[in-house]
C-alpha cells in the first residue's frame, strides 16, 4: 500500500470564534472556509490545556497535562513520553518540522550549558527542524529580514524592532516590514520550498507546519493590519463572574507583549482600543488564511490532494478582550475553544461534527490514518471514525481542560492573590454541553457555569445551594476522569505479555 502524506497546520492563539462565532462574518477567510467545504469541521474541539509549551506537548503526545506533566512554558518534556512523530517515525516517516513546538527537552543526562536547555521553544522528540520559526528566541526570520535590509535590533525592554510599528506608532499602524517579508510569508515560503524536493523525490512526507500568527504581538503588515474595520466589530462580552480567580488575574499588569507600548493594564483598556487590537488580530488570521491557501493550491497543483491528509487546528485559543481579559492564561471557553479541520483523502466534505472532542485526539487520528495504533498511554482517539462512519456510542460527553498558573521561579499573581503555593496552583475543569465545573487547588472556591442559559460564563452558581447537587456531580465525573486516564503507560502489561 502505497503511503499518503500528513499535513499537520497549528495556528497560535486561534480562537474558534474566528471561523464559528460572532467574528467569523468580520475577517475573509476563504482557504478555510474552502477547507471546511472538502472536509469535516468539529464545532466543539478544546485543547486540554494552556498555554503554548504544555498544549502542544498535549497535541503531540496525546497526553492530558497530568500526565505528560509539561505544565507550562518551560517545563521539560519527560523524555520517555511518545509522540505523534516519534510513532510515525515507526511507519518510515521522517516527521519535519516547520516551524516551532515549544517542547523544552527533558534535562536528564544533559549539560547544564546546552544550549537546548537555555530556550524553552525546543524541538519535540522525533521531529526534524527543518525551518526555525521561533517567537521569542528565533534567528532564522529577524536574520532575513537583516538580509532584505531591515533594521533589526533589540530596543528598551528588549523589544524587537521589527516589531515597532511604524508612522505614528499605532497597533494598526502598518509592520516595518512589508507583507512578502513576514513571519508568515517567509515560513510558507520555505515550507513549500522543502516539500517541493521531497515530493519530486517521490517521498511520502510528513509535515507539522507552525504558524506564528495571530500570537500577539498584534502588528500586521500591510494591507492586513487595515484589511478589517474595527468599528464594525462586536464588542466582546466584558463582565466576569465574581470570584477570587477574576480579581487575581487583574491583580498586577499582565504580559507586555500584547502590543508595543502596552501597559499591561487590560482592565483599563478603552473599548475602542480593544476593537482596534481585534481588528488587527483579525488582519493577521486573513494573512495566514492567504498563506495557508498558497499550501492547498500546492497539494492540488502537484497532484497530491487526493493522498494527503490535512489538519488543521490551534494550540489555544485568545480571550480577545471577553471579560476584559486577553491571551490565553484563562479558564475561560475562550482560551480553550479552537477550531479543527480534518480533510481525509477519498471522504466527503462539508460536514460538521457537534460532539465534544479534544486536542489528545489529533495523535491518535494521525496515527490511525498512516495505518498504527496508538500507544496505550496516549488518552485521545482517533476521530476518523466521525468521518468514515458513525458517531461511535461510548464517546465521551466532556472535555477535560488543566491549567497551571505558579511557576517555579517567581511568585505569579494567582499563587498570592489566592495565597497558593506552586503544588496548588493548578486547575482542572470538566465541560460538558451544558455545565461547566472549574476546580482549584488549595481551597479556591470552584466555578459553576449553566452554559445553555449563560454562554458567556458570566454567572458563577458554584455557591448557589440550589446547585449544590451539580456541583457533586460535577466533581464526581471529574475525580471520575482523571482516576481513570492517570499514567497508563506500563498500567496494562503483565509479565509474559
Amino acid at each position: 500500500m502505497t503511503k499518503g502524506n500528513v499535513l499537520l497546520v497549528t495556528l497560535d492563539q486561534l480562537s474558534a470564534s474566528v471561523l464559528d462565532g460572532d467574528l467569523a462574518a468580520h475577517v475573509p477567510t476563504p482557504n478555510l472556509d474552502r477547507l471546511r467545504g472538502e472536509g469535516t469541521y468539529f464545532a466543539n474541539h478544546f485543547t486540554v490545556t494552556v498555554p503554548c509549551g504544555p498544549a502542544r506537548a498535549s497535541l503531540l503526545t496525546g497526553l492530558y497535562a497530568m500526565n505528560h506533566r509539561a505544565v507550562r512554558n518551560g517545563a521539560p518534556l519527560a523524555k520517555h513520553h511518545a509522540t505523534v512523530a516519534t510513532e510515525a517515525r515507526k511507519s518510515g516517516y521522517e516527521p519535519l518540522l516547520f516551524g516551532y513546538s515549544d517542547v523544552m527537552p527533558d534535562p536528564t543526562g544533559m549539560d547544564p550549558e546546552d544550549p537546548d536547555l537555555s530556550v524553552y521553544e525546543g524541538v519535540a522528540p522525533g521531529f526534524r527542524e527543518l525551518v526555525e520559526m521561533r517567537l521569542d528566541y528565533g534567528r532564522e526570520w529577524p536574520g532575513y529580514l537583516a538580509s532584505k535590509g531591515y533594521d533589526v535590533h533589540m530596543g528598551p525592554g528588549d523589544w524587537p524592532s521589527f516589531f515597532v510599528p511604524t508612522g505614528a506608532g499605532l497597533p494598526r499602524d502598518p509592520a516595518p516590514y512589508a507583507a512578502e517579508h513576514s513571519d508568515t510569508c517567509y515560513l510558507t515560503d520555505r515550507t513549500l520550498m522543502a516539500l517541493d524536493i521531497r515530493q519530486r523525490l517521490g517521498d511520502a512526507w510528513f509535515a507539522h507546519l507552525t504558524y506564528i500568527r495571530p500570537h500577539p504581538p498584534l502588528l500586521a503588515p500591510a494591507p492586513y493590519n487595515t484589511l478589517v474595520d474595527p468599528a464594525a466589530l462586536p464588542l466582546p462580552e466584558l463582565r466576569a463572574p465574581d470570584h477570587p480567580f477574576v480579581s487575581a488575574w487583574f491583580s498586577q499588569p499582565v504580559f507586555g507583549g500584547l502590543y508595543h507600548g502596552f501597559d499591561g493594564d487590560c482592565a483599563g483598556m478603552t473599548e475602542a482600543r480593544m476593537a482596534e487590537l481585534r481588528a488587527v488580530y483579525l488582519g493577521l488570521v486573513a494573512e495566514v488564511d492567504h498563506h495557508l491557501g498558497r499550501v492547498l493550491d500546492w497539494l492540488d497543483a502537484t497532484g497530491q490532494a487526493d493522498n494527503t491528509l490535512v489538519v488543521v487546528t490551534a494550540d489555544h485559543g485568545e480571550m480577545l478582550g471577553a471579560k476584559r481579559m486577553w491571551g490565553k492564561e484563562s479558564v475561560f471557553d475562550p482560551a480553550f475553544h479552537v477550531p479543527l479541520i480534518l480533510r481525509v483523502p477519498g471522504q466527503a466534505g462539508g460536514t460538521r461534527v457537534e460532539a465534544i472532542t479534544e486536542s489528545v485526539d489529533l495523535a491518535p487520528t494521525v496515527l490511525d490514518w498512516i495505518g498504527r495504533d496508538a500507544p496505550p498511554a496516549m488518552d485521545g482517539r482517533s476521530l476518523l471514525p466521525f468521518i468514515t462512519a458513525a458517531m461511535p456510542a461510548d464517546w465521551r460527553d466532556a472535555a477535560l481542560m488543566e491549567a497551571d498558573f505558579g511557576s517555579p521561579t517567581k511568585v505569579t499573581r494567582f499563587m498570592e492573590n489566592m495565597g497558593l503555593s506552586l503544588d496548588r496552583a493548578g486547575v482542572s475543569i470538566l465541560r460538558e454541553a451544558r455545565w461547566k465545573y472549574v476546580h482549584f487547588g488549595g481551597g479556591v472556591p470552584p466555578m459553576l457555569f449553566d452554559l445553555e442559559a449563560d454562554p458567556q460564563e458570566t454567572r458563577d452558581l458554584a455557591a448557589d445551594p440550589a446547585h449544590a447537587a451539580e456541583v457533586s456531580r460535577m466533581a464526581r465525573k471529574l475525580i471520575d476522569r482523571m482516576t481513570e486516564r492517570r499514567d497508563r503507560r506500563l498500567t496494562g502489561w503483565v509479565r509474559g505479555g
